[in-house]
């Protein structure tokens, strides 16, 4: 079965190359590359666009890799091979009283996917990405096996690989350090906003007292009701079970010819959802799954989108400048009448990441889909670009499939030493597009 990433943008289907044991993974690749020249670690596919796949259409697949190496439950920490899902990770962690202290809004992906993305979520401004929480990993390189990387051992190649899209050699295995909690349920407080001046009040007030906080936004909302949204903050309840999984899930099972997700579907469904979230702040109580992964009740979910896919648009924007910008990007995105019912907006940290190529920086995150059509890269993504560009912005190179190599390499500076450590026998096809 040949393998993509999860837009299907660019229409690249990848063969994968299987390995079942961690001694047998320097073998695997070496096979690999003297075949086809290079390759590139393949998790489970949760990449947006082509950062995932090899330059070869060669990919190495860690998922087998997915064991439990040891943990020591009275202290939170676990090592795991890469493999591993979150959600695997979670269904050990959860039940002995212990979180993820960082998850970005899919459970599905790997934990060197995770790694290899630096992945952030509703809790950045308490705790900063994924990579604050390694305390080492194991990384395969090519002709010098495999090393021990730490913050204080091999730690210019500890710092590359946080973020450095799976390039610098293959991450093995990974120790984390986990967060207590006492139940998986999540106590939540919910309000719609009118605009975007009243979601950075609710957000300067309220996200410093919680743990967790994200934002909905009508994507096609304009004139006075531009920026409008719902605003949820949330923290691990202090009393409950810890159960894990099994909420039951839909499944989308074929892949429509035409995208379901379109301006006549999209404008009342986001009007609808708006209206039925309550006007003061409202206490609630969630399950933590579709707390922080409501896509993920839908099995197959991108298949909504069609045949042609779609992709994501994630982009953050300073501090200084986030507020004019996000309403010139809302107003051009309501404009084209495109985007997605699942429009993401949330504040981020002064954290700084630990990775090279880290893509949060303190300011706000604005994150949606748009079905595929020849426009998007003709009008409206270069629109929104320029304006990133021009409030000192960056887009996540995890969700990119159409970034300019001129873009990415003013915005990620440090793209040079990656290269100079990356993997020779590693190449994406992102990389490729956007530094060779």
């Amino acid at each position: 079965m040949s393998l993509n990433s999860w837009g299907r943008v660019p229409h690249a289907p990848q063969q994968g190359h299987g390995c079942g044991w961690r001694s047998e993974l320097a073998k695997a690749a070496a096979r690999v590359v003297k075949g086809h020249g290079s390759t590139l670690p393949y998790g489970n596919g949760r990449s947006y666009g082509d950062s995932c796949l090899a330059s070869s259409d060669q990919v190495l697949t860690m998922r087998r890799l997915d064991r439990l190496i040891e943990a020591d439950w009275a202290a939170g920490v676990v090592e795991v091979e890469a493999g591993m899902t979150l959600a695997e990770l979670l269904a050990l962690a959860i039940p002995r009283g212990w979180f993820l202290p960082v998850t970005p809004g899919t459970q599905f992906a790997t934990v060197g996917g995770a790694i290899a993305n630096d992945v952030h979520g509703k809790n950045h401004h308490r705790r900063g990405t994924f990579g604050h929480h390694l305390i080492s990993f194991s990384l395969l390189r090519h002709g010098e096996g495999s090393l021990h990387c730490s913050p204080d051992e091999q730690a210019e190649l500890f710092a590359a690989t946080i973020g450095g899209l799976g390039l610098t050699g293959i991450i093995c295995a990974a120790r984390i350090r986990l967060i207590p909690i006492r139940a998986s349920q999540i106590d939540t407080q919910t309000v719609r906003f009118g605009g975007l001046d009243e979601f950075f009040a609710l957000s300067e007030t309220l996200d410093s007292q919680h743990e967790y906080a994200v934002a909905w936004v009508d994507c096609l909302a304009r004139g006075a009701q531009r920026g409008r949204g719902v605003y949820i903050v949330g923290d691990h309840a202090a009393y409950g079970s810890l159960d894990t999984g099994g909420q039951p899930r839909l499944r989308v099972p074929l892949t429509p010819p035409v995208s379901l997700v379109n301006r006549y579907s999209l404008k009342p469904f986001n009007s609808l959802y708006w209206h039925a979230h309550p006007k003061v702040l409202t206490q609630g109580r969630s399950h933590y799954e579709p707390f922080f992964y409501p896509l993920d009740q839908i099995l197959h979910w991108n298949r909504i989108y069609g045949r042609r896919g779609f992709q994501q648009y994630q982009c953050v924007l300073p501090e200084r400048s986030a507020r004019a910008a996000l309403g010139q990007l809302l107003e051009q995105i309501a404009a084209a009448g495109e985007g997605s019912f699942l429009a993401v907006l949330k504040r981020c940290g002064h954290l700084r990441s630990p990775g090279l190529l880290s893509f949060p920086m303190a300011g706000v995150s604005l994150a949606l889909d748009f079905p595929q059509s020849p426009a998007l890269g003709e009008r409206l993504f270069p629109r929104l670009d320029a304006l990133v560009r021009e409030a000192g912005g960056r887009l996540y190179p995890a969700k990119d499939a159409h970034m300019s190599g001129a873009d990415f390499r003013h915005a990620y500076p440090a793209w040079e030493r990656v290269e100079a450590l990356r993997d020779p026998t590693l190449m994406s096809r992102f990389w490729n597009r956007v530094t060779q």
